[in-house]
């Protein structure tokens, strides 16, 4: 909304904590990869964890790599409300990783 509404502070206070945000999620989930109790050859929960976690903390690591890519282009003043491309590719990117963060979450942890 930021970009939308040419509020440049917003987009970038916005751009920062979601990157940080990302960093810390991957920082988290290489401590509970470290500290787990199982492996990938504890059988088929573990490899199950390991595989599904793994291609989305990938996924994750490409998002914060093309945000910060974005957030660069952002103070280099790229993008206006009627061209930015691809900041909204990216989003949706981001957007869609969030979402299966939900599933995976509620699959892997509650279920």
């Amino acid at each position: 909304w930021g970009l939308k509404k040419y509020n440049r502070l917003q987009l970038k206070l916005g751009l920062i904590l979601t990157v940080l945000l990302g960093v810390a999620f991957l920082i988290l989930q290489a401590h509970e990869y470290m500290s787990a109790d199982f492996s990938l050859k504890t059988g088929i929960y573990g490899a199950t964890f390991f595989m599904l976690t793994g291609f989305h903390g990938a996924h994750v690591t490409l998002g914060a790599i093309m945000l910060t890519v974005i957030l660069f282009r952002v103070f280099s003043g790229h993008f206006t409300p009627h061209r930015h491309f691809a900041f909204e590719a990216v989003s949706w990117y981001w957007h869609f990783v969030d979402v299966v963060w939900l599933l995976l979450f509620t699959l892997v942890y509650w279920l």
